[in-house]
C-alpha cells in the first residue's frame, strides 16, 4: 500500500527543545508544519536530562542544608532519605512541565504531529508512520544519546546512564560513576548528599574543558563532602551482576559497587534517518552544517546535538531561532559559538563564557582579574565561603571570557555573556551599579580589580596630591 502524501512548508524530525522551538515558531507564523517524533515529546532535556537532573539536585540540596544547619543556630540533623519518594518528586516535576511540550499543545498550535520513526527517501521527502512528507524545508533535531566507553566487561553488567537513572528506585550504597564531566559530577554530588557512597573514575581530567583554577574550587568542595574523585584512572575490567559490580583498576585495586553510572560521552542520533538518500554529509561526530546550519542539502537544516559542537539545550534553542529566520524570512545571522555560555549545576556551580586564560594567552598578552566569593557580604550572610570569579581581558580591557565558581554561577554569568557578545570592556562592567547585598556584586568587584594597579599607582597618587593643592 502506497504511503499517503503530505505537503508542508517545514518538516521537523525530533521533538526535543530545538525541534519544538522551530515547530512552535513556524506554526505561529502561519506556516504548515509537520513534526515527527518516534519517542517522547520534549526529548532528552525534559525526560532524561536537564529537568530530572535539576530536580534531583534540588532534593539533594535540601538534604545537605539539614546537615549544615548548625552555624545558623538550627540543630543539624542527618536527614532520613526516601529515595523512591525523591524519584517521585523528579517525575512530578517532569509531569508538571510536560504539557508545554505535549502533542496536544502542538496540535493546538496547528502542527501536524506524527509519532513514528522518520526516514528520508529522497532529497525532498521523508516517510513516517505510513505517510510521505514533502516539505519546502526540513530540520533535523534528533539529539544525541549516552554512549559507553570500550571497557572490557561493561556490556555484560547492568549499568545506568542519564537516560535510565530515573527508573532506579533504590538508593545506591556505593555508586561508581565513570566520567567526571558535568553529568557525572552533578549526579555524583546529588547522590552523595542523598546518602550514597560515591566514587568517580575519570580517565583524563575532571572538568577538562573548564578553567582549571575555578574547576579546582568545585572539586575541592566535592571531595570535602566525601566524594572520591580519581583522575587518570584506568579501568581494566568490569564484572558482576546487579547490586554487586566489580571494577578492576590498573594496579590491582578492585572497587565493589552496588550501582554503576556511565557518564563518559554522547553520540549524535544519525542512524536510520536515510541521510545518504537525502544527500546529507555526516560523521560519527554529527551532521556537517555550514554557518547557517544548512546541511550539504541546502533545503535541510540540522540543529542541536545532532549537528555536533556544544551540546546544550540553550544552544539548540538559539539555533532554532537562526533557522526560523533563515528558512522562513530568508535572512539571519550565522551561528557563532564565541559567546555561548555553559554551566554545571554542582554546589558551588561552575559557569563559563568566552575564552579561558590558557586559550586567550595563545592570541597575545592578557590580563586576569579575580575576586573571591568569601569577600562578598551576601555570601558571608549565607555562609558561602567557596568560590571565585575570574575574568580574562585583552587590549584596552576588552572582556574575552569569564569563569565563575560560586553559588548560582549559572545566573551570575549572564552579564558576562553580553559583555563577550557585545565586545564590552571592563570599564563598562565597572560602571554598572549592583544592588547590595547580592552575589552579583562579585562581577562588579572583579571589574574594579582590573583598575586597581592603575588607580592606586604612584603616578595617580602624585596627580591627586597635585590637584589637592587647589582646594
Amino acid at each position: 500500500m502506497a504511503a499517503s502524501r503530505i505537503d508542508c512548508d517545514i518538516c521537523i524530525i525530533g521533538a526535543g527543545s530545538g525541534g519544538l522551538s522551530v515547530a512552535a515558531g513556524a506554526a505561529q507564523l502561519g506556516r504548515k508544519v509537520v513534526l515527527i517524533e518516534k519517542h517522547k515529546m520534549g526529548g532528552d532535556c525534559l525526560n532524561t536530562g536537564c529537568v530530572p537532573s535539576k530536580a534531583l539536585i534540588a532534593a539533594a540540596a535540601r538534604a545537605q542544608a539539614m546537615r549544615e544547619a548548625g552555624p545558623f543556630g538550627i540543630k543539624a540533623v542527618d536527614p532520613a532519605v526516601d529515595y523512591a519518594k525523591v524519584m517521585d518528586h523528579v517525575h512530578d516535576v517532569i509531569a508538571a512541565i510536560a504539557p508545554m511540550d505535549s502533542v496536544e499543545r502542538f496540535t493546538g498550535l496547528g502542527v501536524n504531529v506524527i509519532q513514528a520513526t522518520a526516514r528520508f527517501v529522497s532529497p525532498r521527502e521523508v516517510e513516517a508512520g505510513g505517510k510521505r512528507i514533502r516539505a519546502r524545508r526540513f530540520v533535523i533535531a534528533t539529539g544525541s544519546r549516552a554512549v559507553a566507553p570500550p571497557i572490557p566487561g561493561l556490556a555484560d553488567v547492568p549499568y545506568l546512564t542519564n537516560e535510565t537513572l530515573w527508573d532506579n528506585r533504590t538508593l545506591p550504597t556505593h555508586l561508581v560513576v565513570i566520567g567526571a564531566g558535568p553529568i557525572g559530577l552533578e549526579m555524583a554530588q546529588a547522590h552523595r548528599r542523598l546518602g550514597a557512597k560515591v566514587t568517580v573514575l575519570e580517565a583524563f581530567k575532571a572538568f577538562a574543558r573548564d578553567d582549571a583554577e575555578c574547576a579546582g574550587v568545585v572539586l575541592s568542595v566535592l571531595r570535602r563532602e566525601g566524594i572520591d574523585i580519581r583522575e587518570g584512572a584506568k579501568i581494566e575490567k568490569i564484572s558482576g551482576s546487579a547490586g554487586a559490580i566489580s571494577i578492576a583498576l590498573s594496579g590491582g585495586e578492585v572497587l565493589s559497587a552496588s550501582h554503576l553510572l556511565v557518564a563518559a560521552g554522547r553520540a549524535p542520533n544519525v542512524e536510520g534517518l536515510g541521510l545518504e538518500e537525502a544527500g546529507i554529509s555526516f560523521t560519527k561526530k554529527g551532521i556537517a552544517v555550514d554557518t547557517k546550519l544548512r546541511t550539504a542539502n541546502k533545503r535541510i537544516y540540522a540543529i542541536g546535538d545532532v549537528a555536533g559542537g556544544l551540546q546544550f539545550t540553550h544552544v539548540a534553542g538559539y539555533q532554532a531561532g537562526l533557522v526560523i529566520r533563515s528558512a522562513l524570512f530568508r535572512f539571519g545571522g550565522a551561528y557563532a559559538a564565541s559567546a555561548i555560555p555553559w554551566a554545571t549545576y554542582t554546589d558551588p556551580e561552575l559557569a563559563h563564557v568566552g575564552m579561558n586564560e590558557a586559550d586567550a594567552a595563545k592570541l597575545g598578552p592578557v590580563t586576569v582579574s579575580r575576586w573571591k566569593v568569601e569577600e562578598n557580604d551576601r555570601a558571608h550572610a549565607e555562609r558561602h565561603h567557596d568560590g571565585l570569579i575570574k575574568v580574562v581581558t585583552g587590549k584596552g580591557g576588552r572582556i574575552l571570557g569569564c569563569t565563575i565558581a560560586a553559588p548560582h554561577a549559572g545566573d551570575l554569568i549572564l552579564p558576562w555573556v553580553m559583555a563577550v557578545q557585545k565586545k564590552m570592556t571592563m570599564r563598562d562592567m565597572a560602571s554598572v551599579v549592583a544592588p547590595y547585598p547580592t552575589l552579583s556584586e562579585i562581577s562588579k568587584r572583579a571589574a574594579g580589580a582590573w583598575f586597581t594597579p592603575t588607580l592606586f599607582s604612584p603616578k595617580v597618587k602624585r596627580l591627586v596630591s597635585f590637584l589637592s593643592r587647589f582646594g
